[in-house]
């Protein structure tokens, strides 16, 4: 009996699943299995963006399989190692991610150059007619539902509509993203190749990938916190250890991933907790990264609350300063649009970034220091060029954590308060 997986093994439960059973060889190209029928290329997308370029997708929805095609053989690794730990939910349902045999995928051998042409949009009508345009360009004017340029976010939507700021439209870059949602028949989608690879740009009051849905109705592209569309931005944290958390600890964390603006742990079931980021799309993000780490021995889960916002106690009410109010915090990471915190939302790892540095402070100094709070220091160096930088690695992903609750904004003295991140390097 063979037990070699392949590509197109489905409807596998996780205990049959085991990691011997994957293909040997690490390849950017993923193979994401026991995806739900509803989902959205977006949705399967957005899997991988936090790691790096996405260059090509096939969607099976007939089969509930995926298959990513990353810019590069590290950021698949680099996505399978973190969700071999926490594994990815999409419509809170568990997804399962591998390397896939192919070593890319093929998008110009698709019949007759067109993925879509003579498919029907419902059954036996609607049948779609796709041949190459005598159109040398496209001249689009606004930004709706009829058309739409991805290149020129600062159009508007209509003549009743101003332009967007040039300052807000600068910030949305001006990649050349095009990025179709296929309504075809059942089961069927084509590859989709993204030649130059997609990536999401920074968006002032969002952070890093932005969660990115489509409208298989009209087409178009939503980023929440980018349109001021309706979303909710309160997380419900559960199975913390009630012993050890605090807000602040949740505030420091969470915060890595979005402006906290309130923390409030339960009275009478310490081990939830509710945090409230600045917008859906910092919620979205802070969900993809920090669902299922390990937090001071426990596994933690996010989700969506059912709540839109976090009540503070009234006046007299007894609450033990289990809820606290971030709002004007000085920490927060996000406030300044254009800031290179944008450009540096990682995963969790083992691996820290150090900055702020005081020229005073040494090596040993900083070992020392994470060493108090219970780390095993694996790795230190500064940067070669700037020594108020520093990578330190340290014995896992947990206790990278609990180091970064512990000693972001640490006092180092001489007016320099730590800074700590999560790295995508190693030492």
């Amino acid at each position: 009996m063979n037990n070699s997986t392949t590509d197109t093994d489905h409807g596998i439960d996780k205990k049959k699943f085991k990691k011997d059973r994957w293909p040997c060889s690490p390849s950017r190209v993923l193979h994401i299995r026991q995806i739900p029928n509803d989902v959205t290329e977006a949705e399967v997308i957005s899997l991988g963006l936090p790691f790096g370029k996405v260059t090509n997708l096939l969607l099976l929805k007939g089969k509930s399989q995926a298959f990513l095609e990353m810019a590069s053989e590290e950021a698949a690794v680099a996505m399978v190692n973190y969700y071999s730990a926490a594994t990815p939910l999409l419509h809170s349902q568990p997804v399962y991610i591998q390397y896939s045999n192919h070593r890319e995928l093929k998008t110009d051998n698709l019949p007759n150059q067109a993925a879509l042409d003579g498919q029907s949009i419902y059954t036996a009508c609607c049948t779609l007619r796709i041949d190459f345009s005598k159109l040398s360009s496209l001249n689009v004017k606004y930004n709706n539902d009829k058309s739409r340029d991805f290149t020129r976010l600062d159009l508007p939507f209509g003549d009743s509509q101003p332009p967007m700021e040039p300052s807000t439209a600068a910030a949305f870059g001006t990649q050349n993203v095009i990025f179709p949602s296929y309504v075809g028949a059942a089961g069927f989608a084509p590859a989709m190749d993204f030649a130059q690879g997609l990536s999401v740009p920074s968006v002032p009051g969002a952070v890093g990938s932005l969660a990115i849905t489509t409208s298989s109705a009209f087409g178009q592209i939503t980023m929440p916190g980018a349109t001021g569309g309706p979303g909710n931005s309160v997380l419900l944290v559960s199975n913390l250890n009630s012993e050890v958390i605090t807000p602040h600890g949740l505030f420091i964390l969470f915060g890595v991933y979005g402006d906290v603006h309130r923390v409030k742990i339960m009275f009478k079931k310490k081990e939830n907790a509710l945090v409230q980021m600045a917008d859906a799309s910092q919620a979205q993000l802070a969900i993809s990264h920090l669902n299922g780490q390990r937090l001071y021995g426990k596994v933690l889960h996010a989700t969506l609350s059912k709540y839109h916002t976090v009540q503070l106690p009234r006046e007299g009410q007894e609450d033990q300063g289990l809820t606290k109010d971030y709002s004007n915090s000085p920490l927060h990471r996000f406030k300044k649009p254009g800031s290179k915190n944008f450009q540096n939302i990682f995963p969790p790892s083992a691996t820290l970034h150090l900055s702020n540095i005081p020229p005073s402070v040494t090596v040993d100094d900083l070992k020392n220091l994470f060493a108090s709070t219970g780390s095993t220091v694996k790795a230190f160096r500064f940067f070669q060029k700037d020594c108020k930088m520093a990578f330190i690695q340290l014995g896992s992903v947990e206790e990278a954590v609990h180091a970064l609750i512990e000693l972001h904004n640490h006092d180092l003295g001489e007016n320099h308060h730590l800074r700590i991140s999560f790295s995508k390097s190693s030492v």
